[in-house]
C-alpha cells in the first residue's frame, strides 16, 4: 500500500480537553475532514491537561483522514501559570514576579521534548530567557 499523501498541515493552540469546534472549523473547514472526530480525538488525548493550552499539529491526508501530533504548552503560558499572574507591562522596568529555580527546572523538564536540546541545564537557560523577556526575575 503506497503512503498517504498529505494535503494540509495546520498548527493550532487549543484549550486542552475542550477544543472549540468553531475554531477547528475556521482552520480545517476547507479540508473536508470530520471536525467532530478531530475534536473528540484531541479532547481525549489532552483530557489529563484540561485547562492548559496544548498546541497540536493536524495533518490531513488525501482520503480525508487525519493525524494529530501534540506539543508541549507554550513557555510563556507555563511561566504565567507558575507565577499565577501575567507578565510585566514594561519588561526591564517593572518586575512581574519571581520564578524559583525549582519552578524553572519543572518548566524546563516539561518543555524538553520540544526544545532543541536534551540537556536540562540548557533548557533552563532557554526558559530563563523567555522569563526575562516577560519581566520575570529568576530567584
Amino acid at each position: 500500500m503506497p503512503p498517504k499523501r498529505k494535503t494540509h498541515q495546520v498548527t493550532m493552540e487549543l484549550t486542552a480537553g475542550e477544543a472549540p469546534v468553531a475554531e477547528l472549523g475556521k482552520m480545517l473547514g476547507q479540508t473536508g475532514v470530520n471536525l467532530v472526530a478531530v475534536k473528540k480525538e484531541y479532547d481525549g488525548a489532552t483530557a489529563a491537561q484540561r485547562g492548559d493550552i496544548v498546541p497540536v499539529v493536524i495533518t490531513v491526508f488525501e482520503d480525508r483522514t487525519f493525524s494529530l501530533r501534540l506539543k508541549t504548552p507554550p513557555t510563556a503560558f507555563l511561566i504565567r501559570k507558575a507565577l499565577g499572574s501575567k507578565g510585566s507591562p514594561r519588561p526591564g522596568h517593572v518586575v512581574a514576579g519571581t520564578l524559583s529555580k525549582d519552578q524553572l527546572r519543572a518548566i524546563a523538564e516539561r518543555k524538553l521534548p520540544d526544545l532543541n536540546t536534551s540537556d536540562v541545564e540548557a533548557a533552563m537557560r532557554i526558559i530563563a530567557g523567555t522569563a526575562r523577556s516577560m519581566g520575570v526575575v529568576i530567584g
